[in-house]
């Protein structure tokens, strides 16, 4: 246990400092209040996310530990977890260039709109961690796994992913660029391709979930796709 909690302060340490030069590294100083905020928005809620996974559900904490390109088993995956690690760090180092250079501006409210959209975005994944403790870092299906049907997944198929956009799209407008938006482009088109490419799996790994997909229409958002 004492392994697993070093592990994952090791990584939110690592993420903190490579966040910390990707958002003020492009602006050289440390007076970006949209930084700062952005910074709290997205650590305050993960750091209380992992204390109350850490004390009420270990298994799912290690199943999240196990994540990235290097642990994913197929190709195509490993593909898209790439993607998604260097469009992550675009996130941050995009709207930093942007507000040292003054490609675009953006209104204070709208800046804080952006912080609460990132913490919208944790607590729909916070929902998730609730309510499915199978929910691994990777694509697989564990030996005990079965579907979970209430709560968020009642809604949309894939409600981590549901949050982790909404999450995403946040941050460039926490940071005030319109530019940043493009960014996580890619990021969508590769979290459907992944979506897609998981629900092929989990319909012939996993019993029920094919009669799960006929109830719950809706993958992402809901009434829409």
């Amino acid at each position: 246990m004492q392994e697993l909690h070093r592990k994952t302060l090791l990584g939110l340490l690592r993420t903190l400092a490579m966040m910390l030069a990707a958002v003020f590294g492009p602006v050289w100083t440390f007076r970006y209040w949209q930084g700062w905020i952005s910074l709290a928005a997205f650590f305050g809620p993960a750091l209380l996310i992992t204390i109350w996974v850490a004390r009420h559900d270990p298994a799912l904490l290690e199943r999240r530990l196990k994540a990235g390109a290097k642990a994913e088993q197929r190709t195509g995956q490993k593909i898209v977890q790439g993607i998604a690690a260097v469009v992550f760090l675009a996130d941050y180092v995009i709207p930093a260039f942007d507000h040292r250079f003054g490609w675009s501006r953006m209104p204070w409210f709208v800046v804080l709109a952006g912080d609460a959209m990132m913490v919208i975005g944790f607590t729909v994944v916070f929902a998730v961690f609730k309510e499915n403790s199978y929910t691994s870092g990777i694509i697989e299906v564990a030996r005990d796994q079965r579907v979970i049907s209430t709560g968020p997944y009642a809604v949309v198929r894939h409600p981590m992913y549901t949050g982790a956009l909404i999450m995403l799209f946040g941050i460039p407008v926490s940071l005030g660029s319109w530019w940043g938006l493009l960014v996580n482009l890619p990021m969508t088109a590769g979290i459907v391709w992944r979506l897609l490419d998981e629900e092929q799996f989990l319909g012939k790994n996993l019993p029920g979930y094919a009669g799960y997909t006929g109830k719950v229409k809706s993958r992402l958002v809901p009434g829409v796709w």
